[in-house]
C-alpha cells in the first residue's frame, strides 16, 4: 500500500506578519511545514511503522522554498518527495490541479492532508483534489484504521464524532488532534539529504481568485470608562450609546 501525504510550506505560527505594498513581507520570516500537514505525515509514518503502508510519498505544490518541507517530512520518516513547480501567487483552484496530476501519476492507495493550511486558512485543496480525482474525502479526522481495502475514520462533528466508512483509494484530511508529530532526529536529518526527490511543473492552468492587496484591521480604539453612582453612570451610558456610537433606538 502506498500512501501519499500533501505538504504545504507556511510561514512560523508564531511570526510577525508585516505588510509592504500591500502585500506580504516573509523579509526575515521562518518559513515551517504546515503543522496540520505535519499531522498527516506523521500519521502516513505510523501506518508504515504498524505494517500496513510500504511507502510514504510527500508531495508539495510551490516554488523551490517548498523543497525545505519536503525534506522536513522525509526527515521524520517519508521514503520521498515530489515537488510540484508552481507560482508562489498559485491559488487554491491551482495548486489542486497541480497536486491532483502528481497524484494520478503516483496512484496511491490513500491520500492524506492537514485539513486546513496555517496561513490562508481556506481549507479547499484536499476537497477539490478529492473532487478532481473523483475519490471520496473523510475530512478532519481524528482516527483512522485500515482494513479489507477499507478506511474507517472518525471525525469531528457539531456535539459529538462521527465514524465513516470508505473503500480506498480517498483523499483523507485530518484535525490536529489526531496525533502528535515526532521530531526529526539527527539521524534523520541527515538520511533525508539522500532521499530522492523530484521535481515536476505542474499543470498550466487560470487562477479562479486573484488576491489584489492585503490589509490589517484597522487599530482597536481606547475603551470608555465610566466610574460614578449605578444612577449617574446609567445615564452617561445611556447619552453615550445614543450621541457617541449612534446606536439606533426603535
Amino acid at each position: 500500500m502506498k500512501v501519499l501525504v500533501c505538504v504545504k510550506q507556511t510561514f512560523d505560527t508564531e511570526a510577525k506578519i508585516e505588510l509592504k505594498d500591500g502585500q506580504i513581507s516573509d523579509a526575515g520570516i521562518n518559513l515551517i511545514i504546515n503543522p496540520y500537514d505535519e499531522v498527516a505525515v506523521e500519521g502516513g509514518i505510523q501506518l508504515k511503522e504498524k505494517g500496513i503502508a510500504k511507502e510514504v510519498v510527500v508531495v508539495s505544490a510551490g516554488t523551490d522554498k517548498s523543497m525545505d518541507a519536503i525534506r522536513t517530512a522525509l526527515a521524520m520518516g517519508a521514503d520521498r518527495g515530489i515537488l510540484v513547480k508552481l507560482e508562489a501567487g498559485a491559488d487554491e483552484y491551482q495548486r489542486a490541479v497541480a497536486l491532483a496530476a502528481a497524484i494520478k501519476d503516483e496512484n496511491p492507495n490513500i491520500i492524506l492532508a492537514g485539513h486546513v493550511a496555517a496561513d490562508d486558512g481556506s481549507s479547499q485543496v484536499p476537497t477539490r483534489i478529492a473532487e478532481i480525482l473523483g475519490l471520496p474525502h473523510v475530512n478532519v479526522i481524528t482516527n483512522l484504521e485500515i482494513a479489507d481495502g477499507k478506511a474507517t475514520c472518525t471525525s469531528e462533528a457539531d456535539g459529538g464524532t462521527q465514524v465513516t466508512e470508505v473503500a480506498l483509494p480517498a483523499v483523507i484530511s485530518s484535525q490536529v488532534s489526531w496525533n502528535e508529530p515526532r521530531y526529526p532526529s539527527m539521524k534523520g536529518i541527515m538520511q533525508a539529504k539522500k532521499k530522492p526527490v523530484a521535481n515536476v511543473d505542474g499543470a498550466a492552468t487560470d487562477a479562479k481568485v486573484k488576491i489584489v492587496e492585503y490589509s490589517l484591521p484597522p487599530a482597536k480604539t481606547a475603551g470608555v470608562k465610566i466610574q460614578e453612582e449605578p444612577e449617574v453612570a446609567g445615564v452617561q451610558l445611556a447619552d453615550w450609546m445614543k450621541n457617541t456610537v449612534k446606536v439606533e433606538v426603535k
